[in-house]
């Protein structure tokens, strides 16, 4: 199949790019690379032994978008454009709605007119909002409680609307936990730009010595050891699940909600001890108030993925840790 991806230079674009070419599937990766860099290009095509397809240009630009549906004979989207930071969005809601809410609804416009009716949307656990069970499955209430995970919320209403008004749309909204890792290759990986927000690549750059200590938001919450825990699953099991996903969309029209992660919450204090077994590093740290609007606990349920798509995740803590530490080791 011919794929577009939306934000496909970036973290979870780029990987995803990987898996969907090794599977045969052809990629063009469109990015406007406000959070990422033509480098990625190249990488991928070391891994997979052939370069994608790619377009600078923006998901809101609706009448580019349709040009390369019909130029790259595109079957089926992926959706990751988007901002992702929840503090960012507190502080900047205009832009989070902007990018995430017009920017799909501008995608939806293209594919309605180019007859493609098979998307993937990157979606995010924060859509539950704060846990009246765990692990969260699919039937717990969505309750956003942050402008973020509002976008990613109202996308997937509109994206609810979508398929039930028209019986062949097939989307399936792929609820992210907490990605980590990179390539085994050491290619690709995780680089944000400026302070990260993010538990890894922040305990990377402390491991390579950009920064001097992890900041542990909190160490008083009601977890086995005070500090947050979190469902962290690898970016390349991430990525198949969207690989698996396709296929279960194939023939399949309607939509669907589906968890990707583990089922296995890790502590801040667990992880940070995790890389600091896999990679032999000292990670100095100390404890900072709470943030506020952090979750002292959530993880998965994964189960219908388990029997919808097939997938599980495969990859241990300490695989995401030794991948993160050799993408870091390559001078990224």
């Amino acid at each position: 199949m011919n794929i577009l991806l939306t934000g496909g230079t970036g973290y979870i674009g780029s990987h995803t790019a990987v898996a969907l070419g090794q599977s045969g599937h052809e990629v063009t990766l469109l990015d406007n690379l406000s959070n990422s860099d033509t480098a990625v290009i190249d990488r991928i095509a070391q891994i997979i032994g052939k370069r994608p397809s790619f377009v600078h240009g923006d998901v809101r630009d609706t009448a580019l978008v349709r040009e390369l549906i019909k130029v790259h004979s595109i079957d089926a989207v992926v959706h990751f454009a988007g901002l992702k930071a929840v503090g960012e969005s507190v502080a900047h809601p205009v832009d989070y709605y902007a990018n995430n809410v017009q920017g799909t609804v501008s995608l939806l416009q293209a594919m309605q007119a180019e007859s493609v009716k098979s998307l993937i949307f990157s979606s995010s656990a924060t859509v539950y909002g704060v846990p009246q069970y765990l692990p969260y499955d699919e039937d717990h209430p969505t309750r956003a409680i942050n402008p973020y995970g509002r976008t990613k919320l109202h996308v997937e209403e509109i994206l609810h609307d979508v398929a039930q008004s028209d019986a062949s749309w097939r989307v399936a909204c792929l609820r992210y936990f907490n990605p980590v890792g990179a390539h085994e290759s050491g290619l690709i990986g995780e680089s944000p730009r400026g302070i990260p927000n993010n538990l890894m690549p922040f305990i990377a750059q402390v491991a390579i010595g950009m920064r001097s200590e992890l900041q542990v938001f909190g160490d008083d919450y009601p977890t086995p050891d005070g500090t947050g825990v979190r469902d962290y699953i690898h970016v390349m099991d991430l990525a198949e699940g969207h690989v698996a996903a396709l296929d279960y969309l194939n023939g399949r029209p309607g939509w669907s909600a589906i968890n990707l992660g583990t089922g296995q919450g890790y502590s801040v204090l667990e992880v940070m001890q995790a890389f600091e077994r896999a990679n032999g590093c000292a990670i100095p740290y100390a404890i900072a108030p709470r943030r506020s609007g952090d979750l002292a606990a959530y993880y998965a349920s994964a189960e219908q993925a388990h029997k919808l798509l097939g997938w599980s995740a495969k990859r241990s803590l300490d695989e995401m840790c030794a991948s993160t530490w050799r993408y870091y080791q390559t001078g990224v």
